[in-house]
């Protein structure tokens, strides 16, 4: 099994309590640290036995250090969109979440990959879209230490919570009776629907707020915002 102890100190070192991450100071003191940890993995062999817990955080886990590992390497930058990525129009996204970069246990995997044919269709976790980041504040806040298997659903469960009750994701308007929610709702609906019979109902299990939320409460959805998930560039208190 795979060891994550690298990959969380280095996310409890450069990643702060609201889920930005110190790009700077992480490219600048451990530029190879990642690559090297991603390394050692590539030409292993996966472990067949898996149990669903330990593949969910294996590859939630993977995606993110993917993910944060190209945007170490072009960094600096302010968006993953791409104009500021050096590509043109929007096959910069194709790109991003398509090519099949990223070499891990004898295999190339895209981030799309990760996310739609593992972590979606196999493994059939709809908190995954509360975990899984893109790099952009848009994004959920990404947690700031690694997923491990024996705790994995409590990480899930408190990812959902801390991305539906974070009023720049997810906000009820009384005044209005409309639900204000961040477009990965929307884009992820089908998933979120297996497990509640209708958007405002899954969002109800997890808002702390008083309020009645039914199937046919308005859903109204919040621009995504493309920018980049980085903190200052001062260095964050070490959380070891």
């Amino acid at each position: 099994m795979i060891d994550f102890e690298i990959w969380d100190q280095l996310l409890r070192q450069y990643v702060d309590a609201q889920g930005r991450v110190n790009y700077q100071a992480w490219k600048t003191e451990q530029p190879h640290a990642l690559n090297q940890w991603l390394q050692h993995y590539q030409n292993r062999q996966i472990e067949s036995n898996l149990n669903n817990l330990e593949q969910l955080a294996l590859w939630i886990n993977l995606y993110n250090a993917f993910t944060i590992s190209t945007i170490l390497e072009r960094y600096p930058l302010d968006s993953i969109l791409p104009r500021f990525l050096g590509i043109p129009n929007w096959l910069g996204f194709l790109w991003f979440f398509q090519r099949k970069a990223y070499y891990i246990f004898g295999e190339h995997y895209s981030l799309g990959q990760i996310e739609h044919q593992i972590l979606r269709d196999k493994l059939q976790e709809p908190r995954i879209h509360f975990a899984i980041v893109c790099a952009s504040v848009g994004c959920p806040l990404l947690r700031a230490g690694a997923y491990f298997p024996k705790q994995v659903i409590q990480q899930l469960d408190e990812d959902a919570s801390r991305f539906i009750n974070n009023p720049e994701k997810v906000r009820y308007d009384f005044s209005t009776q409309t639900l204000y929610c961040n477009k990965i709702i929307k884009w992820y609906r089908q998933d979120f629907l297996k497990v509640a019979p209708s958007l405002p109902e899954y969002i109800a299990t997890y808002l702390k707020i008083d309020v009645n939320l039914i199937s046919t409460t308005p859903i109204f959805y919040l621009n995504y915002d493309w920018s980049l998930n980085q903190g200052k560039c001062t260095l964050f208190p070490n959380k070891n």
